[in-house]
């Protein structure tokens, strides 16, 4: 039971930090990008189950035995069992656990809020600067006067297609077939929830532990889905093409842009084989094996011991 504690702390470290580093490293995940983002959404609900984990089993170590066998209530009985050092670590790192836990539902709720208003916004904002009249090819398209090649899209309830009239200037047909394609596979698969997950969970750990990476690899494994989805549609030469002239395309925060730094690396995987079913498949299986094999490990022995506790 005493090495419950740290070991529920030790797996949140580990998949805070360390891991996520060393995923974003790998670039298997570029041809099986659905398995890897299995594998870090995985990471990142095991790194939140196992903080709680860790506060849980500390909170049951708090509550030891006294000398009448019951569970201690009071500090000063806990001291008594536990000792003034280890008391003062279970109590520091339960609230830490507390901390992570309070900030989680804090960036979530900001970080919703946040962007659903500046979606508003910029909603409101281009369907009165809409330039489609004629050019329109469907209701959720709205064009802006600009002759720079722009594509993203605007997720939500009331969801939007932004090009500017560049886009329809420049591009064939194939090509903004593409570029539409890809964004709405977006809005099709809710990309932007999968962003807020990570953007809260990475906020709530703290700086000293958590990864950065984990934020940016998520962002290109959503394009790589998108991009995918659009191959099926119109192939991945006017794709490349469609992401080579909208390359430099920019969007509001909350918005998805076909564009980006990351245009090279997904041009580049479309000229190569895309695909692979033994790595996906071991991608799932250590997904299923973060989440599980911890878990149970850690849990079923704690949950023993807290009956135990509360029994007696």
């Amino acid at each position: 039971m005493n090495a419950t504690a740290p070991v529920f702390a030790g797996l949140a470290l580990l998949l805070a930090g360390p891991a996520p580093a060393l995923l974003s490293r790998a670039t298997w995940t570029y041809r099986t990008p659905r398995a890897a983002l299995v594998l870090w959404q995985a990471i990142a609900l095991a790194a939140v189950l196992s903080a709680f984990g860790s506060g849980l089993a500390i909170a049951a170590e708090l509550l030891v035995p006294g000398t009448d066998g019951r569970p201690t209530t009071s500090p000063a009985r806990e001291i008594d069992a536990l000792g003034l050092p280890l008391w003062l670590v279970y109590v520091f790192v339960f609230a830490l656990t507390l901390m992570i836990g309070g900030r989680l539902i804090y960036a979530a709720i900001r970080v919703g809020v946040h962007t659903r208003r500046r979606r508003a916004r910029h909603r409101v904002l281009v369907d009165l600067l809409d330039q489609g009249g004629p050019h329109r090819r469907a209701a959720d398209i709205r064009v802006l006067a600009a002759t720079e090649p722009i594509a993203y899209c605007l997720p939500g309830l009331r969801q939007r297609v932004v090009v500017s009239e560049g886009t329809l200037t420049n591009l064939r047909d194939a090509e903004i077939t593409a570029i539409l394609s890809h964004e709405r596979s977006h809005l099709r698969a809710r990309h932007d929830l999968v962003l807020e997950a990570f953007t809260a969970v990475h906020e709530a750990f703290p700086r000293v532990v958590r990864s950065r990476a984990a934020l940016g690899s998520v962002k290109l494994l959503i394009e790589l889905l998108a991009d995918d989805s659009a191959v099926k549609v119109t192939g991945p030469t006017p794709l490349a093409r469609a992401l080579v002239a909208c390359a430099k395309s920019t969007a509001p925060q909350g918005a998805l842009a076909a564009g980006g730094p990351t245009t090279l690396i997904r041009i580049q995987r479309l000229g190569g084989r895309i695909g692979d079913l033994r790595i996906a498949t071991a991608a799932y299986l250590g997904s299923m094996a973060i989440l599980v094999v911890p878990t149970m490990a850690v849990a079923v022995p704690w949950l023993v011991e807290l009956n135990r506790l509360f029994r007696n």
